[in-house]
């Protein structure tokens, strides 16, 4: 069976597009299911932030050959690894929290209780 050509710029254009439309979606689920997608995107291994810093990690090896050879200035190239690297710290910072908001998404709301207590949104990062 064969495969059509993929054009890569079409492909990374509808890519987009569907993040935009993801992107929509989340902003209009149910606290529940808006957690379990949040959940899923971060997952490092088949998630969006994934896949997004394995672009990027890509990009940047792309790059490196690139710079070596004189084609793209070695400033491109030192700025996407520091982009890989940062999402990669991030995706590590976040894969904390990953299992926690796959928790709290299967939690069934009850229908009278009270709203939870607001929390302080001041937290001492730890690594």
């Amino acid at each position: 069976m064969t495969h059509p050509t993929v054009n890569p710029v079409m492909l990374a254009d509808e890519i987009t597009r569907q993040l935009g439309r993801l992107t929509d979606h989340l902003a209009q689920l149910p606290h529940a299911e808006a957690t379990f997608v949040i959940a899923r995107i971060l997952d490092p291994d088949e998630g969006v932030l994934g896949g997004v810093t394995s672009l990027v990690t890509v990009g940047s090896r792309f790059a490196k050959t690139q710079a070596e050879q004189g084609l793209l200035p070695a400033e491109v190239w030192l700025a996407l690894g520091r982009a890989a690297n940062e999402l990669d710290d991030i995706a590590y910072d976040l894969d904390e929290h990953r299992t926690t908001l796959r928790h709290i998404s299967q939690q069934p709301i009850p229908a009278a209780a009270k709203p939870p207590a607001p929390a302080p949104l001041v937290v001492r990062r730890h690594r």
